[in-house]
């Protein structure tokens, strides 16, 4: 769908800025991707928190803070207390558009229930210049998206918990009645999306003389409804996501003051969309969306696409549509952290290839975090991407 926004009809015209770098995160500006591609609202998809951020995206099988909202809400089980934590990052920077990426998140403990928490997303997306058919400019409008939802962990043993959530979505891209080039006009696309997450963490073990510990988490989430900015014909499936992951951790001395955390996450998108012509009108095509709960099962399958027009068709096994992250996180005394990882993505497919870097500090009840990401790829969108995120934990 957002592909037909791009084509506005005579009476209304919009720069293009903002569209052209709508896939920024997960594509590259050369060529088009796959199940990338068919997905609608990928804000959805970044990654929130500095930490995570830093190993290489890999923490499903971690969630031991706030942002487990984001990769496993099963995750708010095991915790107690309450925390506040907000990321920032300047987006794209390369591009000098004036993106930004906000993600505040909260979790609440209550006795005998729980842990709670909430989030909002927002993907500032800039501001663009409406031109009339001849070019003249008529006003300048904002296009974002945002994203409110909560979570909830419970724990079925000491050991094993389940986490649900569930979110809001709203992604404003063009003005209020904007008439594309099907003479349809367009609004603000809206749904609704839930998570479910798995968490199981092993009891503490003895290596030598040293305490360790090893977790399993698998976590699907933005299960839902298709989201539209025209008519039914242009729906887009949610960037459903199905995520697995270990994470091993192991004291480096009897006193615990020195530890390593060894982590990796498997991930794949779940989307499966199809287009065909629509009945009685040959000029057009509509977008056959499979619900995402089916998804989950019926996206196991190799898909075939055309990533340019006039280039061979493209098919990419199962395997090739898999993105892989693996992470290594150093702390001394829970006050000071260390971390590096590598996140690749197949180049048909995204292609993100990038090494991150980052480090923390906590002292009393404040926690600063910080990531970078080194791109393998030249002049990749997502060179130089720094995050920030800032924790407040009450007591």
């Amino acid at each position: 769908m957002r592909r037909q926004l791009r084509q506005i009809s005579m009476r209304t015209k919009l720069t293009g800025i903002f569209i052209c770098v709508l896939p920024f995160f997960i594509v590259t500006s050369q060529t088009a991707h796959a199940q990338v591609g068919i997905t609608g609202v990928p804000f959805l998809q970044i990654e929130p928190d500095s930490r995570a951020a830093g190993m290489g995206n890999s923490n499903v099988a971690i969630a031991d803070n706030a942002s487990a909202i984001f990769w496993n809400p099963a995750g708010l089980a095991f915790q107690k207390g309450s925390q506040l934590s907000i990321t920032h990052a300047n987006w794209l920077p390369n591009f000098d558009a004036g993106l930004f990426y906000d993600y505040l998140v909260g979790k609440y403990y209550i006795d005998g229930l729980g842990t709670f928490a909430g989030h909002i997303t927002f993907l500032n997306l800039g501001e663009q210049v409406q031109t009339d058919e001849i070019g003249n400019e008529i006003g300048k409008f904002s296009s974002y998206d945002f994203a409110v939802g909560a979570s909830y962990g419970f724990d079925i043993t000491p050991d094993f918990a389940i986490g649900i959530g569930t979110r809001f979505i709203y992604s404003n891209l063009v003005p209020e009645g904007t008439e594309t080039s099907a003479q349809v006009q367009a609004s603000a696309g809206t749904s609704l999306a839930f998570d479910l997450g798995f968490l199981y963490k092993s009891p503490i073990f003895m290596l030598g003389e040293n305490k360790a510990n090893i977790n399993f988490g698998l976590n699907a989430s933005n299960i839902g409804t298709a989201i539209q900015y025209t008519d039914e014909q242009q729906k887009d499936p949610l960037p459903t996501m199905l995520r697995a992951g270990f994470a091993f951790t192991t004291e480096l001395d009897p006193d615990g003051y020195n530890k390593v955390t060894v982590s990796a996450d498997v991930s794949k998108i779940m989307a499966d969309r199809t287009v065909e012509q629509v009945p009685g009108d040959t000029s057009r095509t509509r977008n056959v969306v499979t619900p995402s709960i089916v998804a989950l099962f019926t996206a196991w399958k190799p898909i075939t696409f055309t990533p340019e027009q006039g280039k061979d068709p493209v098919t990419l096994s199962v395997m090739e549509q898999l993105m892989i992250g693996g992470g290594l996180e150093y702390w001394y005394a829970d006050k000071f952290a260390l971390r590096g990882g590598y996140f690749y993505e197949n180049p048909n497919n995204g292609n993100r290839q990038f090494i991150t870097l980052g480090a923390g500090i906590r002292y009393d009840i404040i926690g600063v975090d910080f990531s970078y990401i080194y791109t393998i790829q030249e002049r990749h969108p997502l060179e130089g991407t720094i995050r920030f995120s800032l924790l407040v934990d009450f007591r």
